[in-house]
């Protein structure tokens, strides 16, 4: 699988720091995203670095990687002495319960001892509704995780056979179900739509069957036609039409209305949680909040990205080449970036104001923020610019016009 990602600067091999970097740990909040990148089918619409068994061969197997993770975590507690706990931790992936419990909880214990867990620290896994058990549930609340996102993506099986899904829809309330009953403090269920094929109709079944299950938090994509995918060489030959832009926007809006009526606010232009409108957080992905407000993060696994005080840096991509790298005491990473004070402005931009409390305007051209308020697509409030409904689905253009 050929690797997209940056050039950057090369890497250090024992992993270390500019020492400005190390200097900020005290400042911001810390986070851990665990990568496991194994998946029992590849879905045509997925661009992430996941790989099935069969690709693989030998070496870098599911088996061992729990083992191999927990040498990238000790390699980064040795770099980052000082750092904070961690607020928050995610398995991602992938599908990080094809591992049994007890590796996901070994890697989890691995960050709670090297770097410690506030008290009240989110930890997530994501999942297949057909990849969890009662017992595998329970153990994994057992084990420490608070929160679960399950990635259900429709409710109708037309449209999960179009994105290569393999579960039945009637698993997503029993797995929520089971959720529950494990003690699992949030559970999030992950939507997409403007699949080809699908119609509003189709989308109000799947926001309905969602809300049905009783979750706290529900992110809603829109479809994605990534370069390189199964689904691109179908739209490119024709076998598939390319997702219509007003036909995303309806189905948007009759998301953002039924999510709201249930009570989920938006909190993120993708992400609507119970008491999302309320600063306290409600049932907010506090992991991915670290992201949208450039906070500190560690990146574990085969293709992670990682950022702290200004660096970012990413790993190898491929599972054999990861695992050989901690097997020989070096770091994984392939090449890092230090980000200049002007990147740094522009990509605060470009998450900040997708957020429900919006953008700070001393961060922004005051007569383009004007621009933005004239046009209807976002409002000021107190010193921040806030998108509305209409700038939530024209985001990339508020973005264009407050930095072109």
């Amino acid at each position: 699988m050929p690797s997209v990602l940056p050039d950057g600067e090369p890497a250090p091999v024992d992993g270390s720091l500019p020492v400005a970097a190390l200097a900020s740990l005290a400042e911001r909040r810390l986070g851990v995203y665990v990568h496991v990148p194994y998946c029992r089918v590849r879905c045509g619409y997925c661009d992430f670095n996941t790989y099935t068994a069969t690709e693989l061969g030998g070496g870098a197997s599911q088996a061992s990687y729990a083992e191999t993770a927990v040498r990238e975590i000790d390699l980064l507690a040795g770099v980052l002495e000082g750092a904070p706990s961690a607020e928050t931790v995610f398995f991602g992936g992938g599908t990080p319960t094809l591992l049994p419990s007890a590796d996901l909880v070994r890697m989890l214990a691995a960050v709670r001892e090297r770097f410690g867990l506030a008290g009240d620290a989110e930890v997530t896994t994501e999942a297949n509704p057909d990849s969890v058990t009662p017992e595998s549930l329970a153990a994994l609340r057992d084990g420490g995780f608070t929160r679960i996102s399950f990635g259900m993506q429709s409710a109708v099986p037309s449209v999960l056979a179009v994105l290569d899904r393999t579960h039945d829809p009637e698993r997503v309330p029993q797995a929520v179900a089971w959720a529950r009953a494990a003690g699992f403090e949030h559970v999030s269920l992950d939507l997409i739509y403007g699949t080809p094929g699908e119609t509003l109709d189709d989308w109000r079944r799947s926001v309905d069957a969602a809300l049905a299950c009783g979750p706290d938090h529900v992110s809603a994509y829109s479809l994605i036609v990534e370069e390189g995918t199964v689904l691109a060489r179908q739209v490119r030959s024709g076998v598939l039409p390319m997702p219509d832009d007003d036909d995303l926007a309806d189905k948007y809006v009759l998301a953002d209305e039924a999510l709201t009526g249930a009570g989920l606010g938006w909190y993120e232009v993708s992400n609507w949680s119970r008491d999302g409108g309320s600063t306290a957080g409600g049932a907010r992905c506090r992991h991915n909040e670290l992201y949208w407000t450039s906070q500190n993060w560690l990146g574990i696994g085969p293709g992670a990205h990682a950022h702290v005080g200004g660096v970012r840096w990413w790993n190898v991509k491929h599972p054999t080449a990861y695992a050989a790298r901690l097997a020989d005491g070096r770091s994984p990473a392939q090449a890092r970036e230090v980000l200049d004070v002007e990147t740094q402005r522009v990509e605060r931009v470009l998450l900040e104001i997708r957020l429900r409390e919006g953008l700070p305007l001393d961060l922004v051209d005051r007569d383009r923020a004007a621009a933005v308020v004239a046009s209807g697509l976002a409002e000021t409030v107190g010193e921040r610019l806030v998108l509305t409904l209409r700038g939530r689905l024209l985001a990339d253009a508020v973005v264009r016009t407050l930095l072109d």
